[in-house]
């Protein structure tokens, strides 16, 4: 298998990209094809006195900015370093494409490259999500800001579908997110989509609240790309404000070290669930191939632990899992509402 590294997308790159590419083919067998300027590729994996056939560069003169809109890449960069690590994927180069780099030029050119999936209007970012059962996947993370209720119907398909291929779940728990557990509680959208999704049967179990979404209540958390986006930035946020001040108030009573040591292994146990560099990237899924999205600070670790993620839906076809399950499933109302 080949996968497809976009060497000049994130905040680190190309140092962290090429390092991460390096710890992945030394621990998984897997090729990876680095896309990015040769130049700057070559020193870096120089630095780290790396070398194997594992390993390749495909030249590219252009690199896309955090700051710059897709709209501008689609028309002026043509030979983008995450541009043509996706068209490596398109044309059958490569099984699937990894990108650190801006999240919406990466959505936009996967979906103009790869196409979607026959039946999916908007595609979608699948976030794994550590609960106090394992993991659940929240999806929409960011995507797509506005929806219509046979949207948020569909991401619960393919959230459906993420969730028996990653976490082998014949019947996954698929929940609303909302403002309250009662069926007329939220907004408009809510209210249209939670008639919409009870057409799936026992595996909708109904709306879920924000303080559910750690307990593991439901395995496939539905909600829009804004609120989504909202909610993992703010589980974010709170990771790292907490580890800040369990850090400082150890510090100011000196007999707390004490407890902190015999508490160390079960924080870096804590730790490391919560960590998103031990997942790397979060899915577009309603694409015809796999493209991985990685967070713009990404370490070594990270990219590693997303070029994974990235082979094993590959290997594991879920592309064509979804697709299936889309076409079973459209027909019980993906429609029904999407001119409202």
């Amino acid at each position: 298998m080949k996968l497809a590294l976009d060497a000049m997308g994130g905040d680190y790159a190309p140092s962290s990209i090429v390092q991460g590419a390096i710890q992945a083919v030394q621990e998984y067998d897997f090729d990876i094809v680095l896309v990015g300027d040769e130049k700057a590729v070559q020193e870096e994996l120089a630095k780290e006195k790396f070398s194997s056939p594992k390993i390749t560069i495909k030249h590219t003169s252009q690199v896309v900015d955090m700051s710059e809109a897709p709209s501008l890449v689609l028309r002026q960069k043509k030979d983008a370093s995450v541009r043509v690590a996706i068209d490596l994927v398109r044309s059958g180069e490569a099984q699937a494409v990894v990108s650190a780099g801006n999240s919406g030029v990466t959505m936009a050119l996967s979906q103009l490259l790869l196409g979607r999936i026959q039946g999916v209007d908007r595609v979608a970012i699948a976030v794994q999500m550590p609960t106090l059962k394992g993991r659940s996947i929240l999806i929409d993370a960011g995507a797509n800001v506005d929806c219509k209720p046979n949207h948020l119907f569909q991401f619960a398909i393919m959230g459906e579908a993420y969730a028996s291929v990653i976490m082998g779940l014949p019947k996954p728990k698929i929940g609303l997110l909302s403002i309250g557990e009662e069926d007329a509680k939220g907004n408009n959208l809510t209210k249209e989509s939670f008639k919409l999704l009870g057409r799936l049967g026992e595996n909708f179990i109904g709306n879920v609240e924000g303080k559910d979404l750690f307990k593991g209540k439901a395995d496939v958390v539905v909600c829009d790309g804004f609120v989504g986006n909202i909610a993992l930035k703010i589980a974010e946020g709170v990771v790292e404000a907490a580890t800040l001040m369990i850090k400082s108030e150890i510090r100011k009573r000196p007999l707390s070290w004490l407890g902190y040591f015999c508490m160390k292994p079960s924080l870096q146990i804590f730790k490391k669930k919560m960590d998103y560099a031990e997942h790397g990237g979060a899915p577009l899924l309603g694409l015809n191939n796999i493209s991985i999205i990685s967070h713009g600070r990404s370490s070594p670790k990270a990219i590693k632990n997303a070029l994974k993620i990235a082979a094993e839906l590959s290997e594991k076809r879920l592309a064509h899992t979804m697709a299936e399950e889309l076409g079973k499933k459209m027909t019980q109302g993906a429609y029904v509402v999407n001119k409202n």
